[in-house]
C-alpha cells in the first residue's frame, strides 16, 4: 500500500498579452522552489472555485483584475512530489485589466511561447510549456 499524501488543489493561468507572450512569476525567496519561473495562481481555499482563486489571487499577486468568463481552461497537471500531490488546472486568459505587477515582491517577465524552456521552472509545471506553444 502507498503512502497517504495529502491533494493540494493549486489554480493556475496563462496569462496573455496581445502580443502573444506569457506572463512568468518568479518564486521569492523563503518560498518552496524559490527562484523558479511559474503561471501565476495559487491555492483553492475552501468553499471557492479554481476560476475564483485565480480571479481572486491575480488580483492579489499582480494587481490586475478579469473576470471568470475570461477564463478559458486548457489542461492541467497532476504531479507528486515529496510530501504532497499537487493537482493543477492550468486556464489562458487575454482579457483583463490593468499591468500586471509584482506585488508581493517577485519578478515577473513576458516571455514568447518558444522561449519558455529558457526560464527554470517547478516539476509540475513544465509538462504545460508544449500545450501553450501548440495553442499559440
Amino acid at each position: 500500500m502507498t503512502e497517504q499524501r495529502k491533494l493540494l488543489l493549486v489554480s493556475a493561468c496563462a496569462l496573455i498579452d496581445a502580443d502573444g507572450r506569457i506572463l512568468l512569476a518568479q518564486r521569492p525567496e523563503g518560498k518552496s522552489l524559490a527562484g523558479l519561473w511559474e503561471f501565476p495562481g495559487g491555492k483553492v481555499e475552501p468553499g471557492e472555485t479554481p476560476e475564483e482563486t485565480l480571479v481572486r489571487e491575480l488580483e492579489e499577486e499582480l494587481g490586475i483584475v478579469t473576470k471568470v468568463a475570461c477564463l478559458a481552461p486548457l489542461t492541467f497537471a497532476s504531479h507528486t512530489y515529496e510530501t504532497f500531490h499537487l493537482l493543477m488546472p492550468l486556464y489562458v486568459c487575454r482579457r483583463f485589466e490593468g499591468v500586471p505587477t509584482g506585488r508581493e515582491g517577485q519578478q515577473i517577465k513576458w516571455v514568447r511561447p518558444n522561449a519558455l524552456r529558457d526560464y527554470p521552472m517547478p516539476p509540475a509545471d513544465e509538462p504545460l510549456i508544449p500545450m501553450l506553444q501548440d495553442l499559440l
